[in-house]
């Protein structure tokens, strides 16, 4: 800042405001490895650095000095978040205590309790409570009060004739459950035995065959469908009544996943690792509370109660928000369970947000195999209300392969076979100069998807706006201000999506978009320049599972060239091709081996769903190949029926986030998205869909 100060100023003559300057990536990637070896660097390393990045030594200074006083305010932002989450858990109990005391009851008459008693008695009471809870906390770490009974039956039963046990009349479970704070006391036997029943449901319904499983009419017999007449049988106990107008789900499949259950059951019992495994499938996760955290040092007995909304990759889909309860158990020497269901069946009211969808028990048995996999089953059973969701795709979600157990398998094979890939060492590095700059790459193409499946679906925290009147291809938009995330542009950001039905396979779409041949036929960014691939990745055995650095080369040589990061990603539920243009000197870092973490992205890109059941069946039994032409051609005469796609773009429409979204940028983006949709069109053939 330049200029006087305070009363020396001339008034004639105001202070010329701050000049900011920005740091370009590379210099913000070597100062910030420096901080994380030396947050107090002496004048000898700053001069050092300086040099080195083409700073003056006092701007290396305040880099530093701002990093850490932003570091520490992280660090007391974080400190005060987990004593304000205690000090309302003290509050709630506090409270229960105090209402406890103003009516007590006799947990054994339930009448009015008597509190005059002899000192003998109080020292008795005294000794019995501590007795309880020496037994709750053994039983606890011995997992004794998850193996079938409910927890109450550990509790002895209170002599005749008492009339001193005070129990306090507090809310109902789901009242707690749905607040900051989680469960109390109060409220955690009746969990535990809902926990328990689910378990026992999941058990039963994973591992029988008919007559509770049969054969369903699509997909040659290989799409199971419940019998819920054997299942009411089987399972009389069931966790509550079906809500009136809610639609019932039910899938099975099991598969063959590259890595070890114990793993596994980490990644679920983690909700951010979860998020991070499904990405595609899971918009948000979080853990309200945790009643146990398992014994033995691993996760055997865990039991927690959590938040997620399930998604589809497309603004015409309502997201399924659910509270509900995950239980891990061992059941044998790599044999593992995990079991999820909605904590809403124990009241008789519940919120109108939980009445649209229900889980009732559901989840994973692992079993681990000698050759280092596991074999999942995996049990989907909703109740769910459809009326929302668009009808182009409501015979995707009635069929179970919107959100169900086929869909989380092939998802969770994709992504193991992803991490082993990530992780391998003896492996064709793809074009790229080292192991690291290979990982780097990978994990920046991570993020990129993740970042791309959180802004297209119909999320609670979205607010989308239709564009166009009417018809089945609407563009939606909505706008978000990116302040303080690294790895994006800071700005405003457009983020506009719209879903469509195509006479053609899925399968084709996708070999199609992610053909760099025939790129140019629909990426308007390219501008008609030739693409060539720079890098490839492998991440599987499919060859649409990649991660790919291309190069778009320009028409003249007035234009520059540019560099697209693409990550596609395919399996039996359908395909992800999501991409964004990079910066090359930021790129340059990570292919040796940088962070990538501050390499800025806003990506766009396309999600294909089959139509339905029968789509599926072709889909994945079809043969795609390319003529003399380069032109796609289906050599399976069964490749016929239709696909659901999604094309999404994000944009940087103003680099000032406190600045309005004018009509050109919105205008701007909804021709951009119809473009594109007319040249995939057009490219494939059917203009008239």
């Amino acid at each position: 800042m330049e200029g006087g100060s305070g009363d020396d100023q001339d008034p004639d003559h105001p202070p010329r405001k701050k000049r900011y300057h920005r740091h370009t990536p590379r210099q913000i990637q070597e100062m910030e490895m420096l901080f994380k070896e030396c947050p107090h660097p002496d004048d000898k390393q700053r001069q050092h650095l300086s040099k080195e990045l083409g700073l003056e030594p006092r701007q290396v200074k305040f880099w530093f000095q701002n990093r850490r006083t932003q570091m520490k305010a992280q660090t007391e932002r974080a400190e005060n978040s987990l004593l304000r989450q205690d000090n309302d858990k003290l509050r709630s109990e506090n409270i229960l205590m105090r209402e406890a005391l103003k009516n007590p009851t006799c947990q054994h008459c339930g009448g009015p309790a008597t509190i005059e008693m002899s000192l003998d008695e109080q020292q008795l009471r005294i000794e019995n409570c501590r007795l309880k809870d020496e037994l709750d906390r053994v039983s606890s770490l011995a997992a004794k009060y998850l193996g079938g009974s409910s927890f109450g039956q550990l509790h002895p039963s209170p002599p005749s004739g008492c009339a001193m046990d005070i129990v306090a009349q507090g809310p109902s479970v789901v009242d707690v459950a749905t607040r900051p704070g989680g469960l109390t006391e109060a409220e955690k036997p009746l969990v535990v035995e809902l926990a328990v029943t689910a378990m026992e449901e999941l058990l039963g319904m994973a591992q029988a065959n008919e007559p509770l499983w049969l054969p369903g009419p699509d997909h040659g017999g290989k799409l199971e469908q419940l019998n819920y007449d054997e299942y009411m049988r089987q399972f009389p106990r069931g966790i509550g009544l079906r809500p009136h107008g809610l639609k019932t789900e039910a899938t099975r499949e099991t598969g063959m996943v590259m890595n070890d259950a114990v793993s596994l059951v980490e990644t679920l019992m983690d909700s951010s690792q979860w998020m991070e495994v499904f990405p595609c499938m899971v918009s948000r996760a979080l853990t309200v509370d945790v009643l146990s955290t398992g014994v033995n040092g691993n996760r055997n007995g865990a039991l927690q109660l959590m938040y997620a909304e399930l998604q589809v990759l497309s603004p015409l889909v309502p997201t399924r928000e659910i509270y509900f309860l995950r239980y891990c158990k061992q059941h044998a020497e790599g044999v593992w369970a995990v079991v999820d269901v909605s904590v809403d069946s124990l009241r008789d009211n519940p919120p109108p947000s939980l009445m649209r969808c229900r889980r009732r028990p559901s989840g994973m048995l692992i079993q681990d195999t000698p050759n280092g996999y596991s074999k999942v089953t995996v049990v989907e059973h909703m109740e769910y209300d459809d009326r929302a969701v668009h009808r182009m795709y409501r015979d995707l979600v009635n069929s179970g392969m919107a959100f169900g157990a086929q869909r989380w398998v092939a998802v969770l094979q994709r992504q193991c076979e992803r991490l082993a890939s990530l992780l391998a060492t003896n492996i064709d590095l793809g074009g790229v100069p080292s192991a690291d700059g290979r990982r780097s790459m990978l994990k920046l193409a991570q993020r990129m998807t993740n970042n791309f499946c959180a802004g297209v679906s119909a999320s609670t925290v979205h607010t989308w706006t239709t564009l166009s009147g009417s018809g089945d291809d609407d563009v939606r938009v909505m706008t978000r201000k990116s302040v303080d995330n690294p790895g994006e542009p800071h700005g405003i950001v457009l983020s506009a999506a719209t879903s469509l039905w195509l006479p053609v396979s899925p399968q084709r779409v996708f070999e199609f978009l992610r053909d760099e041949r025939l790129r140019s036929e629909w990426d308007i960014l390219s501008n008609g320049g030739l693409v060539t691939e720079m890098a490839h990745i492998a991440k599987g055995q499919d060859p649409g599972n990649s991660v790919s650095l291309l190069r778009v080369n320009p028409m003249n040589a007035n234009q520059s060239n540019m560099l697209i990061l693409q990550e596609s990603c395919t399996d039996v539920s359908g395909a992800l091709l999501i991409y964004a243009p990079v910066d090359i000197p930021a790129m340059n870092l990570v292919l040796r081996g940088g962070d990538p973490a501050y390499v800025a992205l806003l990506p766009s890109g396309f999600a294909i769903l089959p139509d339905g059941p029968e789509n599926r069946s072709r889909a994945s039994s079809m043969m795609v190949s390319h003529d003399s032409t380069g032109q796609l051609t289906d050599s399976s005469p069964r490749a016929t029926g239709g696909s659901l796609l999604t094309v999404a773009f994000q944009i940087l429409v103003s680099t000032i986030p406190s600045a309005r979204l004018s009509l050109e940028s919105v205008e701007t983006v909804n021709n951009l998205i119809s473009c594109t949709v007319q040249r995939i069109k057009a490219a494939l053939r059917c203009e008239d869909a």
